[in-house]
């Protein structure tokens, strides 16, 4: 779930054509090359977060898969992990506007689904903690519409922390790869979406959500090394 759903969809196409282009040129370079694992890609769901992630990225590309990731047959199938980043809605209140929440498991909202653990979300907390930002771990929910009210509170209820519409949807497309997802909290209980105060907490986010680049592509280095499942094990202080 984002806070910028009312950005048109022509930012969106761009930002994924420009990436199906990169990921069409690594194609072309040989089979060699595109069949060789090359470190995780970041999957954003509207062009206005991917331009804020990018902020803080050097090599990492960046797939705007869309609104409910309806574009994530797109993204490259020669990436060693998928890391979904964008903006959230809390389901708790142990999350403010501003946190972070990087999820150890990613659940769909049809009934039946089983959850999908994510790959090493302890040390991408910790990673990400080494930059200052406010990060807590836990399950998160993706849903088909943004959640309020008496909905918020059933998957409070159930233990999840964050709803979005992009995640679980992106997992389904992971092909047994590693799957991550990093949220920044914009909404949540006693802080509407439909209201006012958004925009500012949008700024914020936006900002926070800028500061996430070099933490993800230091997580990137340590699960292509081999590093991510051992330093998981170590675990990771989150306040």
């Amino acid at each position: 779930m984002t806070a910028d759903g009312a950005e048109g969809d022509g930012a969106v196409e761009h930002g994924a054509e420009a990436n199906e282009a990169e990921a069409n040129g690594a194609e072309a370079s040989g089979t060699e090359e595109t069949c060789r694992a090359v470190g995780p890609v970041v999957c954003a769901a509207l062009g206005l977060e991917a331009r804020a992630v990018r902020r803080g990225l050097t090599g990492m590309p960046v797939v705007v898969v869309g609104y409910r990731a309806r574009r994530a047959d797109r993204l490259p199938g020669d990436r060693a992990a998928l890391v979904v980043v964008g903006f959230g809605g809390a389901l708790d209140e142990r999350l403010r506007p501003g946190d972070v929440l990087v999820a150890d498991e990613i659940r769909a909202a049809d009934p039946g689904a089983r959850p999908v653990p994510c790959g090493a979300p302890r040390l991408l907390a910790e990673e990400l903690i080494k930059d200052g930002l406010s990060v807590q771990v836990g399950p998160l929910v993706t849903t088909d519409r943004v959640v309020r009210g008496r909905e918020r509170a059933i998957w409070a209820a159930q233990g999840a922390r964050v709803a979005d519409m992009e995640s679980a949807v992106v997992a389904a497309h992971a092909g047994g790869r590693p799957v991550a997802a990093v949220r920044v909290v914009v909404d949540g209980p006693g802080r509407p979406l439909l209201h006012p105060g958004t925009i500012g907490r949008g700024l914020a986010a936006r900002r926070v959500l800028a500061r996430t680049g070099p933490a993800l592509e230091r997580w990137g280095a340590l699960l292509v090394r081999g590093e991510g499942d051992q330093a998981a094990d170590a675990g990771a202080r989150t306040t």
